[in-house]
């Protein structure tokens, strides 16, 4: 079955790729979520005035994403005051949603917290931990977030 993305899927394509995939996945995945359409002339046209969109959407994003990585590095300090037992240990973990929470209180802009990317799955002590958010594909800002104990 040939398709045409209109989202990213993960390991067949981005938005504007004519894929072939089974009958099956297209049919019961793809379609039905609108992460796909049925590849025909006037999609093929419709896909074209998408890509032509995204281009001109991709400079933006990087002047934009340049702009908010300053704003994150340029901050002073992003703190996160978490519940832990005596020995430091947290009680649960902190979450990429925690982070963008703490990022913002702390004058930073918003960010979607599927773009942080923790330094292991999860921040389960307290300390100082490098946290990386991809806000583009060729940006990527880094800073450190200060986990600390609290009531």
């Amino acid at each position: 079955m040939k398709l045409i993305l209109t989202a990213d899927v993960d390991n067949l394509g981005a938005p504007g790729d004519a894929v072939e995939v089974k009958d099956g996945y297209g049919r019961n995945y793809l379609l039905p979520r609108g992460l796909a359409i049925v590849a025909t002339r006037g999609a093929e046209k419709q896909v074209a005035g998408i890509r032509r969109a995204q281009e001109a959407r991709r400079v933006r994003d990087l002047d934009h994403a340049n702009e908010l990585k300053q704003a994150i590095q340029g901050l002073e300090s992003v703190s996160l005051t978490v519940k832990t037992a005596g020995t430091g240990k947290l009680f649960g973990s902190v979450t990429p949603s925690d982070v963008a929470a703490a990022l913002k209180s702390a004058g930073g802009p918003v960010v979607d917290k599927r773009s942080i990317e923790l330094p292991k799955a999860h921040i389960k002590s307290t300390g100082k931990h490098t946290v990386s958010v991809h806000l583009h594909p060729d940006v990527v800002a880094k800073f450190d977030l200060q986990v600390v104990a609290g009531e």
